[in-house]
């Protein structure tokens, strides 16, 4: 119970460290000669994101703690984007952030799930 309340601890942390490292610095929109916006992200920024936090993921569903790294990973990228987008005036950062939860959670479950069925069989 400790290791798996430990994994889901530095899980999380690392998936605040990440989120801090990849998207945490950029924070202004960028406008083109038309006037429309985009950003503040750029596409290269967040699947640098994804690709780090695959690491931590897939190693501790190989280590069969598949729980730690979906609720951590979770938690983790849940807490970075709310408290990063808690200062817009719209409030529509809630949606933001709940559409970041629900995909971190889809994916860690689809990756942790194939790791696991996969360590099983070994």
């Amino acid at each position: 119970m400790a290791h798996l309340l430990s994994s889901t601890l530095v899980l999380a942390a690392v998936s605040m460290a990440a989120w801090a490292a990849w998207l945490g610095w950029d924070q202004h929109r960028d406008v083109h000669a038309d006037g429309s916006t985009t950003g503040p992200y750029q596409a290269w920024q967040v699947i640098g994101l994804v690709l780090t936090l695959l690491v931590p993921v897939c190693w501790a569903a190989y280590r069969r703690y598949a729980v730690a790294a979906v609720s951590g990973t979770t938690a983790g990228l849940t807490v970075a984007a709310s408290y990063d987008w808690s200062d817009d005036t719209t409030g529509l950062f809630v949606v933001g952030v709940g559409l970041v939860m629900i995909g971190t959670l889809v994916s860690t479950l689809a990756v942790s799930a194939v790791l696991a069925s996969r360590t099983r069989r070994a």
